[in-house]
């Protein structure tokens, strides 16, 4: 049975860590509501280009871009994995490589057929122990990052499909649904299929014509406008990874601090149960060294 300064000790230490994953718990709510705000703001954006896109496709007969169209055989597939770079944010990291890793296994024979595009340094430990195929990697992306911070990267994964390095591409990352809920997404990247096909009934394909006015070609405005789009897809998808990833790390905090709530409730019980065992033995031996004498 452990002394009693041994269980003191072991409730100050305790309601140290508390007070750490209290602090860290505050501080991923803080930059919870920043990087939510952050993503949720650039999804109009997104929305916007996409739709300049389906009313170029709508309008122009005969337009066509290799970014619209799937290629007859697909030799190479891409994975740009959206991680963190440091722990202690529960299963954020753990579901959405298992996740990656067993789509991987059913889907490839052989390393030659994919390559992996990481961003954050648990995702690239995590590929290189294991010997996985990585053309890419970025880390240290800030808290809330900006679209600089990842626009190299972005625009060399859509020139590498675009050189026929891979076929299609697609994203993996934690969609944000909560603070306390993140679901592990897939979403194709490269080819941008079905943008010309879901362009709605003859009504809406008039409207999203009547809306815009372009020039010169619409070749030539998909030549510039579809690259741009495919990177903005990649910072959206780094912007819900980052709250997603504040709000697991929020969540896993927070189940720490009342993790650490209970042990110390648990040691506090134990110190007084020691402690009362301790005075009745002193007063025992005090009342038999009393009788002894007499």
């Amino acid at each position: 049975m452990a002394s009693l300064k041994d269980i003191k000790t072991r409730i100050g230490s305790t309601k140290k860590t508390k007070q750490i994953t209290k602090a860290m718990e505050m501080v991923s709510a803080a930059k919870l509501n920043r990087a939510q705000q952050k993503a949720t703001s650039f999804v109009p954006y997104t929305e916007k280009i996409r739709e300049v896109v389906e009313s170029i496709a709508a309008g122009s007969e005969g337009v066509s871009h290799p970014m619209l169209e799937d290629r007859e055989e697909v030799k190479k597939t891409g994975y740009i994995v959206i991680t963190s770079d440091r722990g202690l944010c529960g299963a954020y990291n753990s579901g959405l490589l298992r996740q990656t890793q067993r789509l991987i296994q059913e889907r490839h024979s052989s390393p030659d057929e994919y390559g992996l595009i990481v961003l954050g340094r648990v995702g690239l430990e995590f590929f290189n122990k294991r010997n996985m195929p990585v053309y890419q990697e970025l880390t240290g992306v800030p808290d809330q990052p900006e679209y600089n911070d990842v626009k190299n990267l972005a625009s060399t994964t859509v020139q590498m499909f675009t050189d026929g390095i891979f076929d299609e591409i697609y994203v993996h990352y934690n969609h944000f649904v909560s603070a306390i809920s993140q679901k592990v997404t897939e979403q194709k990247l490269l080819p941008l299929t079905g943008m010309s096909e879901e362009t709605g009934s003859e009504e809406e394909q008039a409207t999203l014509v009547q809306e815009y006015i372009y020039e010169p070609s619409a070749d030539e405005i998909l030549e510039h406008l579809l690259p741009h789009y495919a990177e903005s897809l990649i910072f959206g998808a780094l912007l819900d990874g980052k709250a997603s990833e504040f709000g697991a790390r929020m969540s896993a905090m927070r189940s720490a601090t009342d993790n650490a709530d209970g042990l110390i409730g648990d040691l506090t019980l134990s110190y007084n149960r020691a402690r009362q065992a301790a005075i009745t033995q002193e007063i025992n031996e005090i009342v038999g060294g009393a009788l002894a004498q007499s």
